[in-house]
Order: structure tokens, then C-alpha cells, then sequence
């Protein structure tokens, strides 16, 4: 089983990527969020992955951080709900909002998602609304996801030759400065404070 994949970038089309890790191009399906964290061809990636085995088929999904491989792991428990339709489900919505409506019986959120009807968003509620503990509550939602996006530019940072412990104090201080918690504008902060 493959846990987590680091590789560069060989190919990168929506909704899936191709890493080449040691010389073996692994083809690996990502929600938008993930896609969006990932850098362009030629660039390192760092996913973790969920193996998932059907029949003689192997097919992988990643996710630039835990929490995202741990609720895809969630939503495939959830009777009439597959890696494809968890993968929509994680795209559908951002992670923090679609915790937000399973936790709060929000039907009318998850049916707006593409493939997800009432009796599938009811559901995932009714399954899954006492179990998803383990993702913290709302205010660490996003104290969690900030972490993340500070980790994942911090990664990038790396990848683009800078050192850990430079990238981590030009993180530290862009979000000092009043950088937000978004990838984009965290990640030119950072830069900026890197190059000084």
C-alpha cells in the first residue's frame, strides 16, 4: 500500500496529476483543493495517498495534507458513497464548510455538490456526523488549516531550493506582517521575506 508519494511533477491535468517518484510515473486523482496546492510540471510534489484496490484494479487519490486523506477515508466507509464520488465530495465544497455541514445536518449544502442526491447527503450525515471528532471542531478547523497552508508553503519553499528552517521564519514572519491563511498570497509574502 502507498501511503505518500514524493516525486516530481510530470504531467498535471484537472482533477489528477502524474509523479514521477524514482523513475516510475505514478497517475494519482486529487480534489480541486489539492490540485491547486500542486506546483506545475517539474516541480517536487508531496502527496499522501489513499490506495485504494478494486477487483484487479489500483487506483491512487491524494491530498496535500492529513486531514483531506482522512475524510475521503470517511466519506468511502459511507454506504453508496465510492473514492470517486468522495473525491466530488472533497472538491465540491472546502474541507471547513463541508465538515461544517455534515456536523450540522446541512442536506441542501451537500446537494449542491455534482452526484449527490437527498437520500446520499442524508446519508452522510446520518453516518458520519458523530464520527468526524478526529477533524476538530470549528475553531480548530481553521487554525488546522491554516497550519496546513503555512506547511504546504513552507514545502514549496523547500522544493524551490530555499532551507527549512529559512522558509519556516519567512512563513513565521509573513504571518506576523498580517499575511492570511490562502497559499497564494502567503507563499509571495514569504518569498519576498525570503530573498532579504
Amino acid at each position: 500500500m502507498i501511503a505518500t508519494l514524493r516525486g516530481r511533477i510530470a504531467d498535471k491535468q484537472a482533477g489528477k496529476v502524474v509523479v514521477d517518484a524514482g523513475g516510475v510515473g505514478y497517475e494519482v486523482s486529487v480534489p480541486v483543493e489539492t490540485y491547486s496546492h500542486l506546483g506545475e510540471p517539474g516541480d517536487e510534489a508531496f502527496l499522501h495517498v489513499h490506495t485504494h484496490m478494486r477487483d484487479a484494479a489500483i487506483s491512487l487519490f491524494g491530498f496535500h495534507n492529513p486531514r483531506d486523506k482522512g475524510l475521503f477515508e470517511k466519506f468511502i466507509e459511507v454506504s453508496g458513497v465510492g473514492p470517486r464520488l468522495a473525491l466530488t465530495l472533497l472538491s465540491g465544497l472546502p474541507t471547513n464548510q463541508l465538515l461544517g455541514a455534515i456536523r450540522t445536518g446541512n442536506t441542501k449544502a451537500l446537494v449542491r455538490i455534482p452526484g449527490v442526491g437527498k437520500k446520499t447527503g442524508g446519508r452522510i450525515i446520518l453516518e458520519l456526523k458523530d464520527k468526524l471528532d478526529a477533524f476538530g471542531d470549528a475553531a480548530e478547523e481553521g487554525a488546522g488549516g491554516a497550519a496546513a497552508v503555512e506547511e504546504e508553503v513552507i514545502s514549496v519553499l523547500v522544493g524551490l531550493g530555499s532551507k527549512a528552517q529559512a522558509a519556516a521564519r519567512a512563513v513565521r514572519a509573513a504571518r506576523r506582517k498580517g499575511a492570511p491563511a490562502e497559499f497564494e498570497r502567503l507563499f509571495r509574502e514569504a518569498m519576498q521575506l525570503i530573498k532579504r
